[in-house]
């Protein structure tokens, strides 16, 4: 028996306390002896007297009947529960305390809409050689006016003056094949300034010896927009697009503004928005040329660009690694993926020559230009 720190009796002295009271002395006497109210005392001699010494131990505090809800009625709550209906909504239908109807949708592991739906199945991919596909996206940041509370902390009393001084767009284009990325810091998301950005994202690929086919976005105004569609058909570009609410499937996009914010954006304290600017060049370049990517078994994108220029050269011509398919739309639940393709583009892609890209051409990677001002 475990009688905690603070216990006034134990069975001994609950037993002396019944005998003195038994051989004729006052309850209260006895119960100031013990420390304990007249009360507790006649609780102990009572108990003694029923039941003997046995009955001077301490009792279990579980309720002597517990009440379980019939096997019927749970399958009713988890039956409308699967149809996507709040604990409350079924405790008034059902006639039942909330409390008891979560409690039950807790045992059952369905206190949670995540918990109902099947979980999705992660399709990962990885394109073939550079080129194939770009993932374009964009990420907002706060204008800098000096170091924020970010760095120093909220204080008491504190006038924020940077409130209201704006926002800069982030800008990033990552290859699906070899993770080379291209990252500008601009004034906005428009159309006009996002297809500015494909324009120098694909001279600069270029510049490094990598023929872009296709480019995957997500569904925003600037993307969906005719003068970014007429940049991409300008250039015989393939705009893929991903399906509403699904950022997963730009995925290498997404991880890389995590990585820029981590590693650039938020990595030190910065005075003003053009240092920070300016710190995005040093840093993309060292993320290209220097910096390991686990996807890529250790080695950095620009490694990876070599080899695939590297084995251009000595094949000559490389192949779509598309595979075939009979499907190809523009939407549907294929759209973005790496199956989503048709014969037509794929024969064509076939019939027209890839131009021999060597390391005298493209093999060597340049220092990033540093971003437009």
């Amino acid at each position: 028996m475990n009688i905690h720190k603070n216990a006034r009796t134990t069975p001994y002295s609950r037993l002396l306390m019944a005998r003195r009271v038994g051989a004729g002395e006052r309850v209260v006497k006895v119960a100031a002896d013990f420390c304990v109210s007249a009360q507790t005392a006649r609780k102990w001699v009572r108990r003694w007297r029923a039941g003997g010494e046995v009955a001077l131990r301490d009792r279990s505090s579980r309720p002597a009947r517990l009440r379980s809800t019939p096997a019927e009625r749970i399958g009713e709550i988890e039956r409308l529960r699967r149809q996507r209906m709040t604990s409350p909504a079924i405790a008034r239908q059902l006639g039942m305390p909330n409390s008891t109807v979560t409690k039950i949708l807790r045992q059952l592991g369905l206190n949670r809409l995540r918990m109902i739906d099947p979980p999705v199945a992660v399709v990962r991919y990885q394109r073939a050689r550079p080129g194939e596909l770009l993932h374009l996206d964009t990420k907002k940041l706060g204008c800098i006016a000096g170091i924020g509370h970010r760095i120093t902390g909220r204080r008491t009393g504190a006038i924020n003056r940077h409130h209201g001084i704006g926002w800069e767009c982030l800008h990033v284009c990552i290859d699906d094949a070899c993770r080379l990325a291209y990252s500008e810091v601009l004034p906005d998301e428009r159309k006009e300034t996002a297809t500015g950005f494909l324009e120098r994202a694909l001279a600069w690929f270029a510049g490094h010896g990598v023929a872009v086919e296709r480019v995957m976005t997500d569904n925003g105004n600037c993307y969906r927009s005719q003068v970014f569609r007429q940049a991409c058909a300008d250039h015989g570009l393939r705009h893929l697009r991903t399906r509403p609410y699904t950022p997963r499937t730009n995925g290498k996009a997404e991880r890389f503004i995590q990585t820029s914010l981590r590693e650039w954006a938020y990595a030190q304290p910065y005075v003003s928005s053009r240092q920070r600017c300016t710190a995005l060049t040093a840093w993309l370049d060292q993320y290209n040329s220097a910096r390991p990517h686990t996807a890529l078994g250790g080695c950095p994108p620009a490694a990876r660009l070599r080899q695939h220029q590297l084995l251009c050269s000595t094949q000559g011509t490389v192949a779509s690694s598309r595979p075939a398919s009979t499907n190809d739309h523009s939407v549907g639940l294929g759209q973005g993926s790496p199956k989503a393709t048709g014969d037509s583009r794929r024969a064509a892609s076939l019939r027209r020559p890839v131009a021999v890209v060597t390391l005298a051409q493209g093999g060597t990677l340049a220092r990033s230009p540093k971003q437009p001002s």
